[in-house]
């Protein structure tokens, strides 16, 4: 058949040894328009606000829309990798991305911008996972480390370069140009597609369209349990809990319903496996016990994480006075920091305890948070600068190792659900964690007695800021406790 000649073996005979490297190199650069798309936004807002005179919970929407559909988009990937294979499932992400930033370019109405993230971030969600399937399936297990240490260095710059090159943009050109940024990544990794990535499934098994169905009920749910949490977080922040906390109740009895049907499907599918419908989400790899503890680590750091991608830009331009220019420029060299420490600790994840090196990045990320505390441009700023390198410090030590702690020792039958599932549970918590920090932050200008944007008391509104870094260390040193945990993981036979 013609499309033999493009299969996992065929490409692998035809390029030799170097062909895992070449297919790496692929999937890095469409997550690098993925991540790209996801945290370059922040620095537009203000600006996007203006531009359409909305309000700032209402604009907020174009990054929580988009981590909404990212965040249960993942969930999907191990199915999508069944039945349409990998280079399918991601030509149709790369297109729907190159879509998403075109058309959000040239909205002229915010409907259509809040449809194009949305749209960005179903293609973003389902390529995530990807390349650590592949990882654990194309790399021996001592070269894995390495394998995630150089993905890693590739993915990280795209948010490093990105703020900078976008805050510029921005002050240059508006917002729009914000959505054009995706473009070329989308269409180098379409061209890459075609030569490297296999039309196979993962395990180098034939893409099958009678995999079964997807689970839309399961799908439904997670979406459902998913936007009723945001909406709580945003609910809570404008109206207290009278109006948050029953949409939250009902974000976790919609988790409790998915559990339990996923739970069912399960039990279905493995008396009938050739005629039931599998789930969603293969809870089996909770039974393992290092899987459960990284999962635990990846849903609070995530909160952490994506609650300071939100809050850092607005600290520098809301509580430090700075332009969005000078926002990308601070954090430029903190993101070169992140890309040459991710390299290093990919090279040592492969000869030491993946969980010191999660813990070394945790506690120096909470520190980081914690010392935010002491910025106060009167003294300069050189401190702002010291203290966000600290942190990509620490975040280089986490991102190679999380993953590859989580899930060592795993079956192979279950990686691309591991990968999924580690994936949605950190963006889970990053949904959370955005509205969680503008909920502590606005309850601290409130008791300050300071608006976020105007006049006011400004030494009062960076307490507000530096009371709310310090709830992020707290979230974050949290995390110590599950990722101690993570040692000694106990492998159940599938």
């Amino acid at each position: 058949m013609s499309h033999d000649a493009n299969s996992l073996r065929a490409l692998q005979a035809r390029y030799g040894d170097r062909y895992r490297w070449l297919l790496l190199l692929s999937v890095m650069l469409g997550t690098m328009a993925s991540v790209m798309s996801s945290t370059i936004m922040n620095v537009a807002i203000p600006d996007m606000s203006q531009h359409f005179t909305l309000g700032q919970t209402r604009v907020q929407w174009v990054s929580s829309g988009f981590m909404v559909a990212m965040t249960v988009s993942m969930l999907t990937t191990p199915w999508l990798l069944a039945r349409f294979g990998y280079r399918r499932t991601y030509e149709i992400c790369m297109l729907l991305l190159l879509g998403g930033g075109i058309g959000g370019g040239l909205a002229n109405d915010y409907s259509w911008v809040l449809v194009a993230r949305i749209v960005e971030g179903l293609a973003a969600g389902v390529v995530q996972p990807i390349p650590v399937i592949i990882i654990m399936n194309a790399f021996a297990p001592e070269e894995r480390g390495r394998a995630s240490g150089l993905f890693g260095t590739g993915v990280v710059l795209a948010p490093a370069i990105g703020p900078s090159v976008g805050g510029l943009l921005v002050d240059a050109f508006g917002w729009r140009s914000i959505f054009f940024m995706v473009v070329p990544l989308a269409l180098a990794a379409l061209w890459l597609a075609r030569r490297y990535v296999p039309t196979t499934a993962p395990g180098g098994v034939q893409a099958n369209a009678a995999s079964g169905r997807l689970d839309w009920w399961g799908l439904s749910m997670a979406l459902l349990g998913t936007v009723l949490l945001l909406n709580g977080m945003v609910a809570w922040r404008e109206s207290g809990t009278a109006q948050g906390l029953p949409l939250l109740v009902g974000a976790a009895l919609m988790a409790a319903a998915f559990v339990v049907w996923q739970m069912r499907l399960q039990r279905r599918f493995q008396h009938h496996a050739t005629s039931a419908q599998a789930p969603l989400m293969d809870l089996r790899v909770f039974t393992h016990r290092s899987f459960l503890m990284g999962s635990l680590v990846a849903m609070t750091y995530g909160t952490a994480l994506f609650g300071s991608t939100y809050l850092l830009p607005v600290f520098m331009q809301s509580g430090l006075g700075l332009s969005a220019s000078y926002v990308g420029s601070a954090l430029l060299p903190a993101g070169f920091m992140l890309a040459i420490t991710i390299t290093l600790v990919g090279r040592w994840a492969d000869r030491t305890d993946k969980r010191r090196l999660v813990l070394v990045g945790l506690a120096l990320l909470a520190s980081s948070f914690a010392l935010m505390s002491t910025v106060d441009p009167d003294k300069g700023l050189l401190t702002l600068w010291l203290w966000t390198m600290v942190g990509r410090v620490g975040l280089g030590f986490i991102l190679p190792s999380l993953n590859l702690g989580a899930m060592q020792g795993m079956p192979a039958h279950l990686i691309p659900q591991g990968a999924s599932v580690v994936n949605f549970l950190r963006m889970l918590g990053g949904a959370v964690g955005v509205s969680l920090c503008a909920i502590v932050l606005e309850w601290r200008l409130g008791v300050m007695d300071v608006a976020l944007l105007g006049p006011g008391d400004v030494h009062a509104r960076l307490d507000a800021f530096h009371d709310t870094f310090w709830f992020l260390a707290v979230l974050t040193a949290l995390a110590i406790i599950p990722a101690w945990l993570m040692a000694a993981p106990v492998h159940k036979k599938d």
